[in-house]
């Protein structure tokens, strides 16, 4: 009895941090998220947006036919169910993308018209950067576009949209010297406003399409697509001076 007890004291004794050494060859492992894989152990505030951002990245690689929920989940490293828990289903997700695409569209083409000192200089400037944002995000420029696609009653696509719209409606307006209201447009404004879009959403559109590259083959050599447009505008602008 002695003896157990003396054992008994001696284990009592032994330090606390031997104790608690894990063995070798099995170190313990975090927590992860339910919906993530053990490659991507996101938080659960943070998965709506690495979401968004593996779907940016799945449209711009693969486009619009390869963006799917499994395809997104896939990109992210998470459950195939975690886009449905966030954004119900497909049309939900290319909604909110498209919110996303227009918001950064529409910071994009303010920033440029601000580096502009008068309209004519303004409207230039804002014409080059809704070209670049689209040579420069095609896929997501496609999506913003494609309405038979999208939700347009999800509060934050319309209202990026009207954002965008406002824009354009008030680039108008400070050419023409006056002031627009997008919410009711005289002829000649909402004229003047779907001339200047269709001027370059055409363009743009010709241009990813690949349809211009046989104009510039047959202009004069190192002549560019900005100057292409820079040209264009000036001949439609001066002829709107002039009238």
């Amino acid at each position: 009895m002695a003896k157990k007890a003396t054992k008994t004291r001696r284990r009592a004794r032994r330090p606390a941090g031997r104790a608690a050494t894990a063995r070798p060859g099995r170190p313990r492992q975090a927590p992860r998220h339910a919906g993530a894989s053990e490659d991507a152990p996101y938080h659960h505030g943070a998965l709506r947006d690495a979401l968004l951002q593996a779907a940016e990245r799945v449209l711009e690689r693969d486009g619009l036919a390869g963006l799917t929920l499994r395809a997104v989940a896939r990109e992210a490293g998470v459950s195939h169910a975690a886009p449905t828990h966030h954004f119900g289903d497909l049309t939900g997700l290319v909604s909110e993308l498209a919110a996303i695409g227009f918001r950064q569209f529409n910071a994009t083409l303010e920033a440029a018209r601000a580096t502009g000192t008068v309209p004519l200089q303004r409207s230039m400037a804002g014409a080059k950067a809704y070209v670049g944002y689209a040579q420069a995000h095609p896929g997501m420029y496609g999506l913003m576009f494609r309405t038979e696609r999208l939700d347009m009653s999800r509060p934050s696509l319309c209202e990026a949209a009207n954002a965008s719209f406002a824009g354009l409606a008030g680039a108008v307006g400070a050419s023409r010297q006056e002031h627009i209201c997008e919410q009711a447009l005289s002829l000649e404004q909402a004229a003047a406003i779907a001339r200047a879009w269709s001027l370059v959403h055409g363009f743009t559109t010709l241009l990813l399409d690949g349809r211009l590259a046989d104009i510039l083959r047959r202009l004069p050599e190192g002549t560019t697509v900005e100057t292409l447009l820079e040209t264009m505008l000036k001949l439609t602008m001066g002829r709107q001076a002039g009238s």
